[in-house]
């Protein structure tokens, strides 16, 4: 027996060192079918669904230095681990609870650090990291586009000078 509880500690651990977030989700009343349409769901951004025994994954959690999330751990449990962008992953969940009302999230882990359901939300309404690099690089391009813009500025204006003392002449 211990050597089969320190194989699902090993698994579960294994799940916790896949990304530097992990969802804390009560999945009580859903369906195996509701289950593998999240994960095809979740597999799409590189996330992963497991369900998980809350004593393993306590120990697993203090293995790896987490903080204590034992107030999350009743009930029915399940991860979500995965993916480079946790809030893809949280806007993928959420869905899913809109659509079937019957999950719901306990809360999360982030770089180390606890999130309460209220902050996984808020982490779920950031824009894709895809989104915030766009947003960055139009930051940072601006004023180099003004300064081009303003340098062109000048040449085009003595091109007008020109152009109005041509037709004056001609």
């Amino acid at each position: 027996m211990q050597t089969e509880k320190q194989y699902f500690i090993k698994e579960v651990g294994s799940h916790l060192d896949k990304s530097s977030y992990c969802l804390i989700t009560d999945y009580t009343g859903i369906t195996v079918e509701e289950v593998e349409g999240l994960r095809i769901k979740l597999e799409k951004v590189g996330a992963e669904f497991h369900v998980v025994k809350n004593r393993i994954l306590k120990i697993a959690a203090q293995e790896r230095e987490f903080p204590e999330m034992a107030e999350w751990l009743t009930g029915q449990t399940a991860i979500i681990v995965g993916g480079e962008n946790p809030s893809e992953s949280i806007k993928i969940l959420e869905g899913f609870i809109k659509e079937k009302k019957k999950v719901s999230i306990k809360g999360g882990v982030l770089d180390k650090k606890l999130l309460s359901e209220a902050e996984v939300s808020d982490l779920g309404k950031l824009p894709s990291l895809e989104v915030l690099r766009a947003q960055l690089l139009g930051t940072l391009n601006a004023p180099a586009q003004q300064t081009v813009t303003v340098l062109m500025g000048v040449p085009q204006a003595i091109v007008n000078i020109l152009k109005n003392y041509e037709e004056k002449l001609g």
